[in-house]
């Protein structure tokens, strides 16, 4: 899958393609199908499938402080969509200039002078140019207006539910992991740097990579959760077991909120490496302790617990 950062990395005659466009934080279930339902249109066309999406999240340029929880780094996005056998991965840097283009203009600048659209899918949803004022019916009309077509995708839903990114935050933050691995598709993942911690697990015999991760990381409600632990920058290690605590540690009257990975029958410092969590199953809430005997009794629990669960 080619990687362009802006419209300038656009290859010397570039043809015509069909284009998906969205900022597709963590895509989801319902992003995957509007991603193959562009590649499956191309593939009829026989043209190339582009995937056009935004960096920083278009929220926090038009509103500054408002940024989302992150669902998934744009390197994590760039992978599961070429999963979708996406052709092409575009990221528009999102500036405030961009913010203020018109509808009709952005089209005409981005879809048809310099991706050559011949063909735009977008959620029934989707909204774009100057204060969101296109939609899918402006879309529509532009398309014929330029020579594509446009498909506006229904929304993936469960009964009432429908899957965005906004209801999948909203599982996170309250720890139900569960359902956001049901709207995703998959586990929720969070990525980081391994980073030296206090040494208190090695001490209490739960050794614990402490995970330094992006600034707007959507990281779940304060609890204990059985996941995995994958070693990334290349390694072809297997995904380990490992019971993970998110918090400030209230038995010993911390104050720094942290993602802390024990990871099972496994005697390694991982100190400096860059990998990823998946949270499979919130075990418990955080608990502040009477003292270290009984914290120990119960992280005893939850690693048997975990290894129920995942092994």
């Amino acid at each position: 899958m080619q990687r362009w950062r802006g419209l300038a990395d656009l290859p010397g005659g570039w043809g015509r393609c069909v284009a998906t466009i969205g900022v597709f934080d963590g895509v989801h279930r319902g992003h995957q199908e509007l991603i193959s339902r562009a590649v499956a249109l191309a593939a009829e066309r026989d043209l190339p499938s582009v995937v056009l999406t935004f960096d920083p999240h278009p929220s926090e340029v038009v509103r500054p402080g408002s940024h989302p929880a992150q669902l998934t780094t744009l390197h994590r996005k760039a992978e599961l969509v070429e999963d979708l056998g996406v052709d092409a991965f575009c990221v528009l840097p999102f500036t405030s200039e961009l913010s203020k283009v018109a509808p009709d203009e952005f089209v005409h600048e981005i879809l048809v002078e310099r991706l050559h659209a011949a063909a735009v899918v977008v959620g029934e949803n989707f909204t774009f140019g100057n204060r969101a004022a296109g939609n899918v019916a402006l879309l529509t009309t532009l398309g014929q207006r330029f020579g594509f077509t446009t498909e506006g995708a229904e929304l993936v839903t469960a009964g009432e539910l429908a899957f965005s990114s906004t209801y999948i935050r909203s599982c996170i933050d309250a720890g139900d992991v569960r359902a956001a691995a049901t709207a995703l598709g998959r586990p929720h993942r969070l990525e980081g740097i391994v980073v030296r911690g206090d040494g208190r697990g090695h001490e209490l015999g739960f050794p614990t990579a402490n995970l330094s991760t992006p600034r707007f990381a959507a990281v779940p409600a304060d609890g204990v959760y059985a996941g995995r632990f994958t070693l990334l920058n290349g390694h072809n290690r297997p995904p380990l077991t490992t019971a993970v605590s998110v918090g400030t540690n209230p038995t010993f009257s911390g104050r720094e909120r942290r993602v802390e990975a024990f990871v099972l029958d496994v005697d390694e410092d991982f100190y400096g490496q860059r990998v990823a969590v998946d949270f499979v199953e919130r075990l418990r809430p955080m608990e502040r302790f009477a003292g270290t005997e009984a914290l120990v009794e119960q992280m005893h629990r939850d690693v048997a617990r975990t290894r129920d669960l995942l092994t």
